[in-house]
């Protein structure tokens, strides 16, 4: 109780300082609100799902898997059929907007199927990464290997493109993203070439893994 004789401006004083400290104290016990994570999957027809229905794509099979582990997260498909890392590149700006908290890298296998040079791929995906770095985004790179029928100096060339520039960026790496899933006709389409719907449901759990810990990386 306070005394008669304390003064009332001290008195007012008195009982701000406490509605002050039990609020302080209600907002520290309170906990955080929660975020969508927003992660942006760009890439290719293996990301766009070519051949595909409409649901079965790698980022709507990705999100469906991450929000059964508990993350709340929404992943955007930016997967464009036919295009090659120097694609990527040309539409980073759009396809990974300002506020995406994670980007999975999916680029490349145009390049390789093409012939192209892998110095080519590799300065794209370069900038990919330099660019997702400047916006703070965290990222997970998935690579890619040369078919054997494009030779033994292709192949080391175009190989090695993934794992150098995950440790030069230091961003998270998944080696292959057909693991487990290229040169299985059972989880290919017709064309050997893109994953059936088991497939991408193979790839997504081959992935899942290294996607958790891109996304345990990000402030909450």
């Amino acid at each position: 109780m306070i005394p008669d004789s304390t003064p009332k401006a001290s008195y007012g004083r008195f009982i701000r300082a406490v509605q002050f400290l039990a609020l302080a104290s209600a907002l520290a016990a309170a906990p955080a609100e929660a975020r969508t994570l927003r992660v942006v999957a760009l890439g290719d027809s293996l990301t766009a799902g070519y051949g595909l229905p409409p649901g079965q794509a790698f980022p709507d099979v990705l999100q469906k898997a991450l929000r059964a582990k508990g993350f709340d997260v929404d992943v955007t498909n930016a997967g464009v059929s036919g295009e090659t890392a120097e694609d990527g590149l040309a539409r980073f700006e759009w396809s990974v907007p300002a506020g995406t908290d994670a980007l999975i890298v999916e680029l490349g296998a145009n390049d390789m199927l093409r012939g192209l040079p892998p110095e080519g791929a590799k300065a794209a995906l370069s900038s990919i990464l330099a660019k997702a770095k400047a916006e703070n985004i965290a990222t997970l790179l998935a690579g890619m290997r040369a078919a054997v029928n494009l030779g033994p100096g292709y192949r080391q060339q175009f190989d090695a493109i993934y794992p150098d520039l995950a440790n030069t960026f230091g961003v998270e790496l998944y080696p292959f993203f057909l693991d487990g899933v290229a040169g299985d006709p059972k989880l290919n389409q017709k064309d050997r070439l893109h994953p059936t719907k088991d497939g991408v449901e193979r790839i997504v759990a081959g992935i899942l893994p290294a996607v958790e810990n891109l996304l345990a990386t990000i402030p909450q």
